[in-house]
This record gives C-alpha cells, structure tokens and sequence, in this order.
C-alpha cells in the first residue's frame, strides 16, 4: 500500500493582457470583462469531481498561477478560499502564493489580496531594462516593476518571490549582472533567475531571437550564483534561489513528487491512491472549461515508471532526495532505488550515499545529461 504524500493545490488562472512570444503556458488574452463568478463556480465545481482523492488529507500549500492570476479581484479570491476551506482542510501555516505581472496593478490591489488571505507573491519582473522588457513583449516598464516590489511591501507581504530571466535578445552580461543586483537590491524572500529558452508553440520559436553564446551564459551563471550566494541567497534548485527558511513549499512537494490538486483551465495533477499513482489534466480551452466544469478532467493515467518521474522531479534540487522519501512516494525498496542510481554514481554524477539520490557538483552541472541517461537506465 502506498503512503500518501504531503498534499498542496494548484490553481490556473488562464487570462492574460497579452500573450507573451517565450510563453507556452496554457494562457489567453483577455478580449473582454473576465468572467470571475462563472470562473469561480467552475473551480468549486471542478474540486469537487477530485475530493474524494484527498478526504481527511489538509493542504500544506496553495499556488495561483495562470495567465496573469492577478488580474483577477481581491474578492474573488476571498470567495474561492471560502469555498475551498468549505471543502478541504488547511494546515495552520499554509502558504497561499499568487502569480502576479506588474502591468496589471492598480494601486492598493496588493492590499486586497493581502486581506483576502494571500500570504506570498511571485511578481513577474523578468527585467528592469525597457529594451529587454519590449523586446519580451512584457505590458510593464521598470519603473513599474520596482513599485510592485515596493507595494508589496507596503500591503504587508514579508514573503515574495521576484522571477527574472536572463540569456535575453541583445542582453550582455553586464546587463544581466545588473538585472540581478537590482532584484536583490529590492530585497524579496525568493528569487527564480533562469535562462530564456524557446519552446515550441510560442512566437520565439517560429521567429528564434539572437541570444548570448553558450560560453557567455555559462560565464553569467558562474558570476550570478557567486553574487547570489554572496548576498545571502541559498540555491536549493536549479532556476530558485531563497532566504532561510523561505523555499517556495508548494514547489518543493512538487520537486519531491507529493501529491497537488490542480483546478482550473489546462491545470495538472497528482495523486496516489492506496495502490496507484495518478496524473490528470484539465480541459485547455477556457469556455469549454466553463461550458463543463464537472466533465474538466479530459485525462487520468497511471504512472507507470513513478522511480524515473521522481527522480525527473527530485534531482533537480541541489540536495536530492532522500531515499526513504522516494521509497514512500514510488512503494519500491531501497535497494531497487540504489540499484537504479548506482550507473550515475560510478561515474561521479549522483553522490555516493545510500541515503540520498542527489547530483554531484559536476552532476549538476550537467543536469540534462543526468537525466537523459537516467531516463534509459530506469525507464
């Protein structure tokens, strides 16, 4: 029988103001008044299709992502979280996070969210140079992105999180460097910094922009984890970066292959039962999602190599996985686990501790590499 892992819930918010060309999240651009009171019944409603995985189990974490989550009001927040305490139970210390773009906040919205119950913010800044900020197609300007810092500030959020980009069009390193002290500067909790890469299905990649060669990044990765670490900032997986204390929890259940609900237009999930592990997937498209929400979940399947997805998840954090831990999450014995690792640990990739599935520093420095050869050694 399988244990059941800590529990958090994931909620997508699908609108966005425009859609940016690196984006290959399930967003639409808004084309009229949002529809809060329909969307809200339907997450209500779409929860309740999932509960009877999770009765009895409280959510350790929230997360809000979307879209632009924060397009949405502070009062419908404080019904969702009204209609989700009616129907799960809340930890004491539970954080609640919302994803939040900066050209998209009246003055003393952070307030709002702040009395609704929000506890943390993940404000997309992604740059403070306009260039590079018009040339990612962002509604926000610098000047923008520094008083979203500050308003947080003032509405009282001492937890939040800044996600910046860099291997930008036309960036250089120096640009960069200074993107990050200026992030720093405004003294957040949390800092996501991770190179632009282009995905399929996004404007980047039908027209790819000019970016910095491998050697520059590479350079600029070595000079921004050494500023970092400097000022006081702990990286505890690849792209995050966090005070003490602060790591991102519904991220970390996530890494360590916990379970989450997800509701909400194109919204994944996990979840174990006493015999198997489930993934599902919420229909994409915005008014088919509200059209249906009970009928939301269009995929649930079994899976089936839950080691390779756990190591997929786990290796990603600078300290790995205890194998007690994957042992409870995937049912397998220590020994098989270690079996499965004992490639990478001859040579020099994953460290040599029974105890733990974690990279070495060359491991995770080459972390791709890592886990294509895992993905042929365990699947």
């Amino acid at each position: 029988m399988l244990a059941a892992p800590p529990l958090t819930l994931y909620v997508h918010v699908p609108w966005c103001v425009r859609k940016c060309p690196y984006c290959d999240f399930n967003s639409h651009e808004r084309q009229s008044e949002l529809p809060e009171r329909a969307y809200l019944d339907a997450l209500l409603a779409d929860l309740d299709q999932d509960l009877h995985w999770v009765r009895g189990r409280p959510l350790e974490a929230i997360f809000i992502g979307g879209g632009t989550p924060s397009l949405m009001s502070a009062d419908f927040y404080a019904a969702l979280f009204e209609g989700l305490r009616q129907r799960l139970s809340f930890s004491g210390d539970i954080e609640i996070t919302l994803e939040a773009n900066p050209g998209t906040l009246e003055t003393g919205r952070f307030a709002g969210f702040r009395a609704a119950g929000i506890n943390r913010l993940s404000i997309g800044v992604q740059s403070f140079n306009a260039r590079h900020l018009q040339a990612l197609g962002r509604i926000h300007g610098p000047e923008e992105a520094l008083r979203a810092a500050a308003d947080a500030r003032d509405a009282g959020f001492d937890n939040f999180n800044l996600d910046l980009m860099h291997a930008l069009p036309g960036q250089t390193p120096a640009q960069a460097l200074d993107d990050l002290r200026q992030a720093v500067a405004l003294e957040p909790t949390h800092l996501s910094w991770y190179e632009l890469t282009i995905e399929p299905n996004t404007a980047f990649f039908r027209a790819p922009p000019e970016q910095p060669d491998g050697d520059s990044r590479a350079d600029l990765e070595e000079q921004g984890l050494n500023l970092l670490a400097a000022r006081g900032f702990e990286r505890y997986e690849v792209s995050a970066f966090a005070r003490p204390g602060r790591r991102c929890r519904h991220n970390l259940n996530y890494w360590r292959f916990g379970d989450y609900l997800a509701i909400g237009a194109g919204a994944h999930g996990k979840v174990t039962t006493d015999r198997e592990l489930l993934r599902f997937q919420k229909t994409r498209m915005p008014e088919h999602y509200l059209a249906d929400p009970p009928g939301a979940r269009r995929a649930l399947t079994v899976i089936d190599e839950p080691l390779l997805e756990a190591l997929l998840n786990g290796l990603r954090l600078v300290e790995g996985v205890p194998i007690t831990v994957l042992s409870q999450r995937t049912g397998l014995e220590a020994g098989a686990i270690n079996a499965a690792l004992a490639a990478g640990r001859a040579q020099g990739l994953l460290v040599a501790d029974e105890q733990r599935a974690a990279c070495t520093e060359l491991g995770f420095r080459h972390l791709n590499t890592v886990l294509e050869r895992l993905a042929t050694q365990v699947g």
